[in-house]
């Protein structure tokens, strides 16, 4: 080899400079240069681990520990297939029946990390608010508040859109996207390599938002479900390492219910026990009935034309201003 290529990066460790690192990966996805210490931990070898997207590190003082093989993650199916950088929802071709009963998501392991992407009370919860989807969470936080990226992946959409704004799209290797709106910047660009925690843009209000605050998602091949079925956005906590993702969650009325449903009781309901559920869940949403308002109309009124009260008609619609109703809204009524 050139002395000359040698030279520089000897000068470098000689000062306990480090090496010049990967451009848009992190480190600890990638092969370390190392120092060749002596006893003190240095790292001085990778070996692959048979077909895994890991490998271990080899330490000076027998120790060991694991990273990602970048190569082989990024040559993965996940980041391959329906990978569209300029599209929110790359997914034509799922359809919600292809998708399994139940689908096991490893959320966290040995090498890949969580962080809440902003930890407060939900303000806005998953579902459908005056008469449109709410595919998310919205988290009230002050413009330029940091917001992290929740779980280790690669940035597949980073741009403005019209309804969310400045909006960041990453995708996990666990067939997850996570989707970050309103954001005042944003820090990333498509293509980029991002680990938990690290800060993808900055809160703000730009899109459709009636004040700052960070609009959040949690997607599986295109379909959203509430993000509070893993995490717990007060305390900052994942509330489980693997979670069991039931087709039934993927309806835009499905709405995470606190301890309903024991870990186990996922993990071993029969696809009877599901498919049932899932019937359920359509004979209501069938049941259900909407009010489109018109001109001149009040709430008490159209709660008297439906035989209710104005608090029932308030409870059916969460985050409803009856002083403040518009033609054209539609208004849930039983």
């Amino acid at each position: 080899m050139n002395l000359l290529i040698l030279l520089p990066l000897a000068v470098m460790l000689s000062r306990d400079i480090p090496p010049p690192s990967y451009s848009f990966i992190p480190e600890d996805y990638v092969s370390i240069s190392t120092q060749f210490l002596q006893g003190k931990g240095a790292p001085v070898d990778t070996i692959d681990v048979n077909d895994s997207n890991l490998q271990i590190v080899l330490r000076d003082d027998n120790t060991w520990y694991y990273i990602k093989n970048i190569k082989k993650v990024e040559a993965s199916s996940v980041f391959v297939e329906n990978w569209v950088e300029n599209n929110l929802t790359p997914y034509k071709d799922v359809k919600l029946e292809d998708l399994g009963y139940r689908n096991s998501i490893c959320l966290i392991d040995s090498v890949s990390k969580f962080a809440c992407p902003y930890s407060t009370k939900v303000y806005s919860k998953f579902g459908y608010r005056h008469g449109r989807r709410h595919q998310g969470v919205d988290l009230p936080l002050k413009v330029g508040t940091p917001v992290a990226c929740a779980f280790d992946g690669r940035v597949r959409v980073s741009m403005y859109s019209r309804g969310y704004g400045n909006m960041v799209v990453v995708r996990h290797e666990n067939g997850l996207e996570t989707f970050y709106g309103h954001l005042s910047k944003r820090n990333v660009k498509p293509g980029d390599w991002v680990r938990a925690g690290d800060v993808i843009g900055l809160g703000g209000s730009t899109g459709r938002s009636s004040g700052p605050h960070l609009h959040f998602e949690v997607r599986y091949k295109g379909f959203a479900f509430d993000p509070q079925w893993i995490i717990d956005f007060e305390a900052g906590e994942l509330r489980k390492n693997v979670f069991v993702l039931r087709r039934s969650y993927l309806d835009a009325s499905s709405r995470y219910i606190p301890e309903s449903i024991q870990e186990e009781e996922d993990v071993y309901l029969t696809d009877e026990q599901i498919i049932a559920e899932e019937m359920r869940i359509a004979a209501e949403k069938a049941a259900e009935k909407w009010h489109t308002v018109k001109s001149g109309e009040t709430i008490s009124g159209i709660a008297a034309k439906y035989g209710k009260n104005q608090s029932t008609i308030k409870k059916l619609n969460p985050g409803l201003n009856v002083n403040k109703i518009r033609i054209g809204q539609k208004i849930r009524v039983n």
